[in-house]
């Protein structure tokens, strides 16, 4: 009986032990299970944190599954965190903001400020005048530049400005350009290959008195229609721009259209007013270039005519030989296949052509040649066979290749032919 008590005792004493083991860890697992799926909601929580367009959405839901006290001590941090991040980057905008308006003020105060400190009222005003005024001189440049033919200058000032060096050549430039310093002035022509022709055309509106007799001829609008019949010239004519007529008719309009650009020149009563005209006229547009290929034409025209005198046995100047004596232009055909035609395109004009533009035109470009200062050649006449008859037209070369226009002085010692005026002796 005793013995059945104690085993009984026993094998009670186990069962107990055992259903408090079992207990025990069951109470651990779910400790544990909880303890996991409250990190596992913690950290999915702080992964979504900087997604500002869930935040509120989310905290919600955080605070459902994650300790209150902790969690909102953790959002307000973070949120905290992020406002100062913001107030910084706004404070340090607004510094730089205020640093730029302070450094802007600054520098106007340094422009007057220092004026202020050392100078007068009225030399402020017109220090502040004259900066208007340059900003008034650089737009009015910036009009010139679309211009092919700029403003009167003064010779010796834009001689010191391009030709600032100490070479021989410089030296020689600036010598020419002084010796005629006192006579005339200066007007930038465009350098391209249409310069020589532009020069010319210029110096034709702007200075002539009267028309030559070949323009009063009322059938020079037909000129280009009798060279198309006679001679097969015209199909090989080319435009710098486009064109919805025939070569014929279009060579027909430049040269009604030089006629009445040169009556108009004539026709004008002041300086100022002819000035106008040639600023409209030379500005680089369609009708800028019709005038010059009416130039053209007239070289071509003259040229037919001298080369018919010359086989004919009749007199002619003396630089049709040198025009017709060149392996590349024997006559008139290729004269104006391989030079003419390629003017103001690849090539410009040589100096037997300035001859042949001038005898054209029954003026006589009279050119100072400045790297041939003191030398005979220093003035070349383009003929030298109608000086004394002819209209002069002064153009300047530094090279023979680019030439600029002289515009004489109010009180020129030369007369309107471009010979020097000599006082009357007393007696």
């Amino acid at each position: 009986m005793c013995h059945y008590d104690s085993g009984t005792k026993d094998v009670q004493k186990r069962q107990t032990d055992q259903v408090k083991t079992m207990k025990k860890t069951k109470f651990d697992s779910g400790q544990k299970s909880q303890s996991k799926k409250s990190k596992k909601n913690n950290g999915s929580s702080q992964s979504t944190q900087g997604q500002k367009a869930e935040v509120k959405g989310r905290a919600a839901g955080q605070d459902a599954y994650s300790p209150g006290p902790k969690r909102s001590s953790e959002s307000t941090h973070s949120m905290q965190k992020r406002a100062q991040e913001e107030a910084k980057s706004t404070h340090s905008d607004s510094n730089s903001s205020q640093q730029h308006l302070m450094k802007t003020s600054r520098s106007a105060e340094d422009e007057k400020g220092e004026l202020d400190l050392y100078r007068g009222q009225e030399e402020i005003e017109q220090e502040l005048q004259e900066k208007h005024q340059a900003k008034s001189e650089v737009s009015v440049a910036v009009g010139e530049a679309q211009s092919s033919v700029s403003a009167a200058e003064d010779l010796q000032t834009y001689s010191k400005r391009e030709w600032k060096g100490n070479t021989t050549k410089s030296q020689l430039i600036r010598k020419g350009y002084e010796a005629i310093a006192s006579e005339f002035n200066l007007c930038i022509v465009r350098g391209d290959n249409y310069c020589a022709l532009r020069a010319t055309l210029f110096q034709v509106l702007s200075q002539s008195k009267q028309l030559p007799a070949w323009l009063h001829d009322s059938d020079i609008i037909k000129w280009p229609k009798e060279m198309h019949s006679d001679k097969d010239f015209i199909k090989e004519w080319q435009f710098p721009f486009e064109s919805r007529t025939s070569t014929v008719q279009h060579l027909e309009q430049c040269l009604e259209l030089l006629k009445k650009k040169w009556q108009e020149s004539v026709e004008c009563k002041t300086l100022e007013e002819r000035e106008r005209m040639c600023q409209e006229v030379f500005r680089g547009h369609d009708e800028e270039y019709e005038l010059l290929e009416a130039l053209k034409f007239l070289m071509l025209r003259t040229a037919i005519q001298l080369h018919s005198n010359m086989e004919k046995g009749s007199d002619v100047p003396e630089f049709c030989w040198l025009l017709f004596a060149r392996d590349s232009s024997n006559g008139p055909k290729t004269f104006l296949t391989n030079h003419l035609r390629h003017v103001g395109f690849s090539g410009g004009l040589e100096q037997v052509e300035m001859c042949l533009l001038g005898h054209s035109l029954q003026q006589t470009i009279r050119v100072v040649r400045l790297y041939k200062c003191d030398t005979e050649e220093f003035i070349t006449y383009y003929p030298d066979d109608h000086k004394e008859d002819w209209p002069p037209l002064c153009l300047v070369t530094e090279d023979d290749r680019h030439y600029n226009a002289l515009v004489p002085k109010k009180s020129s010692k030369f007369d309107e032919r471009g010979r020097p005026k000599w006082n009357q002796p007393s007696y």
